[in-house]
C-alpha cells in the first residue's frame, strides 16, 4: 500500500467514529415523540433526560477525553470510545423505562464527546500541513453522513416497523459501533504522543516513515516536535500562555451552538409539524435536511485547504444570518411551507460550509501536542455544554411559546451576527501551516496580550 493511502485509510478508519457521533446524537429525533407518549413524560422531563442526557454524558466524555488520550495513547481511547457507542445502541433499543433509557443514553454521549476529543486530534497529528485540514474534516463528513443514514434509518423503520418502532431505531446502530471497533484495532498510534508521551522515537519514526517519504523530512519534524516539547514541558493548559488558543476555542464552540444546529437537527420533525407539514411528510423532509448537510460538508472540506478557515466562517456566518433571519419571518408570519424549508435547508447549507467542516479542523490545530488533547477537551466540553442546555430548554420553550418558534430563530441570527464579527477581527488563519510553527504563533499572541 502507497504510503499516503495508509495514513488516509487510518484517517477513515478513525473518522468512523464521527459516523457514530452523527448518527448516535441525531437518532434520538425519530424517537423523541414516541417515547414521551408511551412514558407520558413532562416536557421538562422529557428534554433534560429523555433528549439531552446523551449531551449530558458528552460534555462529561468531551470534558475528561484529554485524560486517557494522553495517558493511554489515542488508539486505545478510540477503541473504548466503540465500545461505549455499543453498549449504549444496545442499551436503549431494550430500555423498559425512562430512567435506564436515559442511563444508556448518557453512556453513549461519554462516547460522543470523547471521540471529539481523540478522533480530530489523532488525524491532526498524523497528517501533513497541505492535508490536515481535508483529513480532519473527514471526522466532520462523517458526522453528517451518521446523521443522513440516522435521519433514512429512521424513516425506513418508521415505515416497515409497526409495534416499538423507535426500539429499532436506537438499537440498529450496534451494527456499525462493533465494525467501527474492529477497525480502529489496525490503526497506528500518533507519532506526536509516542515522541512527546511516551519518548518512543524508534516506534514514532515507524509510524512517520508513512507519512514522509525522505528521512530528513521525519528528522525535521521529531526535531520540531522534541523543540516544542522542551519549551513547553513544564506548561500546562492554563499556565496563561494558551490563552489566546483557549479563547479561539471557546468562542468557535459557543458559536456553532449558537447558530441553532441542533435545536434544528434534534427537533427537525416536530419543528417541521409546527410549519404545518404533516407527521409522516415531516420525518421524510428531514432527511432533506441531512442530503443537504452531506453535500455541503463535502463542499466545505474541498474548499478548506484552498479557502481556509476563516474564509469559510465568514461565508458561513453570512449564511447563517440570511437563512435564520427569513425562517424567524416565515414562523412569526405564517409563511409558504416551501419558502421556510428551503431557508431550513439554506442554514443547514451554510453550517456544513463554514462551522461544520472548520471547527473540529480548527480547535485540533490550535494547541502545541504537549496540551492537545486537554485543549481539544475544553473545546469540545464548551461546544457541548451549549449544546446539552439549548437541546434541554427546547421542548420547554417551544410549549412557552406554542409551537411557533420564532423567537428562537430570531435570537440565533443575532448570535451569528457576533461570529461574523469574530472571525473578522479575532480568528487566525491555519491553513497550509505545521502544527509546531502554529504553536509558536498563537503563543507569542497569548504572550503580547
Amino acid at each position: 500500500m502507497k504510503k499516503k493511502n495508509k495514513v488516509f485509510v487510518w484517517s477513515v478508519a478513525v473518522a468512523l467514529a464521527g459516523f457514530l457521533f452523527g448518527f448516535d446524537t441525531i437518532v434520538i429525533s425519530g424517537a423523541d415523540q414516541p417515547i414521551q407518549r408511551l412514558w407520558n413524560t413532562s416536557p421538562l422531563f422529557h428534554g433534560n433526560f429523555i433528549m439531552a442526557m446523551a449531551l449530558w454524558g458528552t460534555v462529561v466524555g468531551a470534558l475528561f477525553g484529554g485524560i486517557p488520550c494522553d495517558r493511554y495513547g489515542r488508539r486505545k481511547t478510540l477503541f473504548w470510545i466503540g465500545i461505549l457507542y455499543l453498549i449504549s445502541a444496545l442499551g436503549s433499543g431494550l430500555a423498559p423505562d425512562p430512567y435506564s433509557f436515559s442511563f444508556f443514553r448518557f453512556i453513549g454521549g461519554l462516547g460522543v464527546g470523547a471521540s471529539s476529543v481523540a478522533a480530530p486530534t489523532y488525524i491532526a497529528e498524523i497528517s501533513s500541513p497541505s492535508k490536515r485540514g481535508q483529513l480532519v474534516a473527514l471526522y466532520q463528513f462523517n458526522i453528517v453522513f451518521g446523521i443522513l443514514v440516522a435521519f433514512i434509518s429512521n424513516y425506513l423503520i418508521g415505515e416497515f416497523i409497526e409495534q416499538n418502532a423507535w426500539r429499532w431505531m436506537l438499537g440498529v446502530e450496534a451494527i456499525p459501533a462493533a465494525i467501527y471497533c474492529i477497525m480502529v484495532l489496525r490503526v497506528a498510534e500518533s507519532p506526536r504522543w509516542l515522541l512527546t508521551k511516551q519518548n518512543d522515537e524508534e516506534s514514532a519514526r515507524e509510524v512517520l516513515s508513512w507519512m514522509y517519504t525522505s528521512r530528513e523530512a521525519i528528522d525535521k519534524v521529531i526535531a520540531s516536535v522534541k523543540d516544542a516539547g522542551l519549551q513547553r514541558a513544564k506548561s500546562n493548559l492554563f499556565s496563561g500562555k494558551y490563552n489566546f488558543a483557549l479563547t479561539l476555542a471557546f468562542l468557535i464552540a459557543f458559536f456553532n451552538q449558537w447558530s441553532g444546529i441542533n435545536f434544528v437537527l434534534y427537533y427537525a420533525p416536530r419543528l417541521l409539524e409546527a410549519a404545518g407539514i404533516g407527521a409522516d411528510d415531516a420525518l421524510l423532509q428531514s432527511t432533506s435536511i441531512g442530503v443537504v448537510n452531506i453535500v455541503f460538508t463535502l463542499l466545505g472540506m474541498y474548499l478548506i485547504d484552498r479557502m481556509g478557515r476563516r474564509t469559510l466562517i465568514l461565508i458561513g456566518s453570512v449564511g447563517y444570518i440570511i437563512s435564520l433571519s427569513v425562517v424567524a419571518w416565515c414562523y412569526a408570519t405564517g409563511a409558504d411551507q416551501m419558502l421556510l424549508l428551503s431557508f431550513v435547508l439554506m442554514f443547514i447549507a451554510s453550517h456544513a460550509v463554514g462551522q461544520g467542516a472548520v471547527i473540529w479542523v480548527f480547535i485540533s490545530e490550535i494547541f502545541p501536542t504537549e496540551v492537545r488533547a486537554n485543549g481539544q477537551a475544553w473545546g469540545s466540553g464548551t461546544h457541548w455544554v451549549f449544546a446539552a442546555l439549548i437541546t434541554a430548554l427546547t421542548p420547554f420553550f417551544i410549549d412557552l411559546v406554542g409551537d411557533n418558534p420564532w423567537p428562537l430563530f430570531a435570537a440565533f441570527a443575532v448570535m451569528m451576527v457576533f461570529q461574523l464579527l469574530f472571525g473578522i477581527f479575532m480568528m487566525p488563519e491555519t491553513k497550509g501551516v505545521s502544527l509546531e510553527e502554529l504553536q509558536k504563533k498563537l503563543t507569542k499572541s497569548s504572550a503580547k496580550g
